[in-house]
């Protein structure tokens, strides 16, 4: 086995087990918020949200950490960030 060939297949079994090592993470569900859902927020971790060059309705996410100390991850519909930049 030459040089190439062993360098190819390490790097494609490297690449695979970063992958199963993503796919296996299952350590933060997200819950979709919905009216009146009590939080019991502590400390929030940090707020995301797809950006838009629009004004309209997106999918963020919150990841906080509760008032037991557990973190956790809800999901919610709001106005994108474009729509406080447009008249």
């Amino acid at each position: 086995m030459n040089m190439r060939t062993l360098l190819i297949t390490t790097a494609l079994a490297c690449t695979a087990f970063a992958g199963f090592a993503q796919a296996n993470d299952t350590s933060s569900q997200a819950v979709p918020y919905h009216y009146g859902m009590p939080l019991h927020v502590a400390k929030v971790v940090s707020l995301t949200e797809p950006s838009t060059l629009e004004c309209q309705v997106v999918t963020a996410d919150m990841k906080y950490i509760d008032k037991s100390g557990k973190p956790a991850e809800i999901t919610y519909r709001k106005l994108s960030d474009a729509c406080s930049y447009q008249n």
